[in-house]
């Protein structure tokens, strides 16, 4: 199995918007992209307020390398084929998007109207290129960009809004 590079700094550029934004929130927790930063932060912060968290993986290697976070509110999926994963059965309080870049687009449109708060990361206008963003935009009513830390973080909303969230 092919070994996962050395961790870079701003793979967790994300972290303190997901910290704002689980205080300010409630309600079940979507991951969609484990990692080494947003799994860890999310399954404390979920523990720590008894929120149910769902993450999904489609990367083998990060889907084993976080199978010990499984526990009684942690749920843990392989997303074989992100079409055929159901989120939209589910009002989630939070959505965190970090997966396949070809995916991320797709899986926020699922969302628009079951997510109160859909963060989003990589949102750097120069990345559109690779996930598609602009294509999303236009369909929440409410945007925050978080540009301090590189790369950027996007909060979504169409039912509060975000866009005076102070991080």
């Amino acid at each position: 199995m092919a070994q996962i590079k050395r961790y870079n700094p701003a793979w967790g550029s994300h972290m303190p918007v997901l910290v704002k934004i689980m205080e300010i929130s409630s309600g079940p927790v979507l991951e969609l992209g484990m990692g080494a930063f947003s799994t860890p932060l999310l399954h404390m912060l979920c523990f720590n307020k008894g929120r149910k968290l769902h993450s999904y993986e489609g990367d083998q290697r990060y889907f084993d390398m976080h199978g010990n976070f499984r526990s009684d509110f942690h749920q843990i999926d392989f997303a074989e084929d992100w079409d055929k994963i159901n989120i939209e059965d589910t009002q989630w309080g939070v959505a965190f998007v970090d997966h396949e870049a070809n995916r991320r687009s797709p899986e926020v449109k699922r969302l628009v109207s079951n997510a109160k708060y859909v963060i989003i990361h990589d949102s750097d206008p120069d990345c559109d290129k690779y996930y598609n963003f602009s294509s999303i935009y236009p369909l929440f009513q409410y945007r925050f960009d978080y540009t301090k830390a590189k790369p950027h973080t996007t909060v979504l909303s169409n039912f509060i809004d975000v866009s005076q969230l102070e991080i």
